[in-house]
């Protein structure tokens, strides 16, 4: 009988690990965060990289929290608000000056909204600080983001949930792209937004295990997002993913950073493999305490 309450237990705690893990929260904490200056971001090339110069590139804190921008690169950076094209915006709502290698710098912000900020230094380095208020529901990129219309002239819904991977331009757009899972067999969907951009155009080149999947040239999209699809995939490991910008417009001359590259490597959907892996803990954890008791527990 002892055994049967153990089993049962084991079982229920199984199936809840798994369906926590598979269900995103709706509600966050995020009274304090912690943005590190790259390594090496003294030298321009992290702005091209899906990391970005600032980790996390994206932020996101409460209305009262605190965010701890610390610096344990070499040289010498600022964390300034502000965008470097905009210079009434420069300081204007926070500016740590130079922090020093192995230092911080604290800022506490009062209102919502979204705080684009760079290194005075290093103007190539640069982050965004999203402020809500203390307790709002997760962005699902869903109504913020509005619909868009594709090549083909239908309208697009961005999926919902955390971007699987984010980088940005040096002009400050953000890109992040949304993932299926990759299965081998099937082919792989791959959703991009240029965050706040129009007519934009770019080439995407996806490999799998240094196999080519997609080589798709000359993509535009009218409203900044739009979706690819690989070729049948080899496997189910990671892809990586590089967009190259081909500029902003409909005709010659176009604009922006052409030729800039934002490389996003082993991308895998948000959640995907945390979710498998606490699933294959619970099964485990069901297969060996019933192999001992030999018991079906009853619900």
């Amino acid at each position: 009988m002892k055994t049967k309450a153990i089993s049962s237990f084991f079982v229920l705690f199984a199936i809840a690990a798994g369906i926590v893990a598979m269900t995103p929260a709706a509600f966050a904490d995020h009274s304090e965060v912690t943005v590190e200056a790259a390594l090496g971001s003294g030298a321009p090339g992290c702005e091209l990289t899906a990391e970005g110069c600032y980790i996390p590139m994206t932020a996101t804190v409460d209305v009262g929290g605190v965010v701890i921008f610390s610096n344990p690169d070499t040289a010498a950076h600022t964390f300034t608000s502000g965008d470097p094209t905009m210079p009434e915006t420069v300081q204007a709502i926070f500016d740590s000056s130079l922090v020093m290698a192995g230092s911080t710098y604290e800022w506490s912000p009062t209102e919502a909204g979204e705080v684009p900020y760079f290194c005075m230094v290093h103007p190539w380095m640069k982050g965004l600080i999203i402020v809500q208020e203390a307790g709002a529901e997760e962005d699902d990129h869903g109504d913020d983001h509005g619909d868009d219309h594709g090549d083909d002239g239908e309208m697009m819904h961005m999926p919902e949930g955390d971007a699987s991977a984010t980088g940005m331009l040096s002009d400050g757009t953000m890109v992040s792209i949304w993932t299926s899972t990759p299965t081998a067999g099937e082919v792989m969907e791959i959703s991009i937004e240029f965050e706040d951009a129009e007519h934009v155009n770019h080439d995407m080149v996806v490999t799998q295990n240094g196999v080519e999947v997609l080589m798709d040239e000359g993509a535009h999209h009218h409203e900044g997002t739009g979706m690819h699809t690989t070729a049948p995939l080899s496997s189910s490991d990671p892809v990586d993913i590089t967009v190259i910008f081909q500029g902003y417009g409909i005709d010659d001359p176009k604009t922006g950073p052409i030729g800039e590259e934002v490389v996003f490597s082993n991308v895998v959907p948000e959640f995907g493999t945390i979710a498998m892996m606490i699933l294959a803990v619970a099964i485990i954890s069901i297969v060996a305490v019933t192999a001992k008791s030999r018991v079906v527990p009853r619900f």
